[in-house]
């Protein structure tokens, strides 16, 4: 079975907007077992868009388009499929009518365009829309079909699992169960996981099943996907379990977490479980770790607050770090045990560093600086060289220091 996508609109040519459905589309098919071998972006103009669409669905056996069911003149996504299949659009009733209970239940004036989302191809079957007001549609093509889904990256994740896939799944005939195990790693590149994995890659080679891959993804680190297949789901449980320790074995303590696992959710619970509560103090990453640890519902369990000492002045009248250089480990230390105090937090975590572009205090760009403060007196830093422009280092920024706490409480 193979299935290729075809994402719509201007915008993503303009580079206004990046594609990131169809990059998540390829992911989701290649988990499932269905060969994806092309993805096409094209603009909003109907004629182009038929072209494109009719040339892809020639070499595949189903075609997902991403975009162009909106409401407004330059959403002619259900126009080029009409015209594919050879039919007219018609008016679906049922349609029309969630579209204006949506309306009416935010008590919002409803402008009659949105009524175009109601035009459907004679023929086609609808995909419920559960999340906004375009619906999604399968679209039978000779023995082939074309989908089509809302750009909206979250309405597009929601029909593609509940509708698309068990659809591909039964015209592919398959009665495999096919399952996925992604184990999030940080603390090595790519190449460098490649190569502590070359015994494990060299023998999943010879049997064939399951398969692995590399996903590098910023600041959430690293992810080596395991794919599995067989008859049953219990199989597949039991194989992902024996490769998931094979692959532990080989780069160990760099996994920090599987498939859904954020460093800070995990951090998050580390310290949780241990009854621990946390204080921030950061500089150079200006507040991104405290923001991305109260996106975890519950971090208020843990997390005491921040201190955002960007400025030399507040690390040393706030925090109390000894006036001097202040992109050091000694720095670090002070801001970690400084932020413990005036937080009343049990672990003090801290950052500072140099972002860039220019040089400060005679350290480098992408120079940081971590230092936790744990109970009883206890201190740690570190000092990590990373790489990128301003934005990139201080993403990286973020998850190396929340790593670094994740060991030292692993090891106290």
């Amino acid at each position: 079975m193979r299935c290729d996508v075809v994402a719509i609109g201007t915008e993503l040519l303009l580079g206004q907007i990046v594609d990131t459905n169809s990059s998540w589309l390829g992911e989701q098919l290649s988990a499932a077992g269905i060969d994806s071998c092309l993805q096409v972006k094209v603009g909003d103009n109907l004629n182009r868009m038929v072209k494109a669409i009719r040339q892809t669905l020639e070499d595949a056996d189903a075609v997902i388009i991403c975009g162009g069911l909106g409401p407004t003149h330059d959403d002619i996504t259900r126009e080029a499929i009409a015209e594919i299949m050879g039919v007219e659009l018609e008016f679906n009733d049922e349609v029309g009518m969630v579209i204006s209970e949506m309306f009416a239940s935010r008590n919002r004036r409803m402008p009659e365009i949105n009524m175009r989302q109601a035009m459907v191809p004679k023929g086609a079957n609808i995909i419920e829309q559960r999340r906004g007001t375009a619906p999604g549609l399968i679209c039978p093509v000779g023995d082939k079909v074309i989908y089509a889904v809302p750009g909206v990256p979250y309405e597009l994740y929601e029909m593609f699992e509940r509708a698309i896939l068990p659809d591909l799944l039964v015209r592919s005939g398959s009665v495999s169960v096919i399952s996925s195990r992604v184990l999030r790693t940080w603390g090595e590149t790519e190449s460098g996981l490649n190569e502590r994995l070359f015994g494990v890659i060299e023998e999943l080679e010879s049997v064939g099943n399951p398969t692995l891959a590399f996903l590098a993804s910023g600041w959430e680190g690293i992810k080596v996907r395991l794919t599995a297949k067989a008859a049953t789901r219990p199989e597949v449980v039991s194989i992902l379990d024996e490769w998931e320790q094979k692959v532990r074995a080989a780069i160990g303590d760099i996994v920090f977490g599987i498939d859904d696992d954020t460093m800070e959710s995990v951090v998050l619970q580390m310290l949780r479980d241990r009854g621990l509560t946390l204080a921030l103090a950061e500089s150079v990453t200006g507040g991104l770790v405290s923001g991305r640890l109260t996106n975890i519902a519950g971090a208020s369990d843990v997390l005491r607050g921040a201190v955002v000492s960007y400025a030399s002045e507040v690390k040393f009248e706030v925090l109390g770090v000894t006036k001097g250089p202040v992109v050091s480990p000694e720095a670090a230390v002070e801001m970690a045990i400084g932020a413990q105090r005036v937080l009343g937090a049990v672990v003090g975590l801290s950052l500072t560093g140099v972002a860039g572009p220019a040089e400060q205090e005679g350290q480098r760009a992408g120079t940081l600086c971590i230092g936790v403060a744990l109970p009883n007196g206890v201190t740690a830093s570190s000092v990590v060289q990373l790489p990128g422009a301003r934005d990139q280092m201080r993403q990286l920024s973020v998850i190396s220091a929340l790593d670094f706490l994740r060991r030292q409480l692993r090891e106290s």
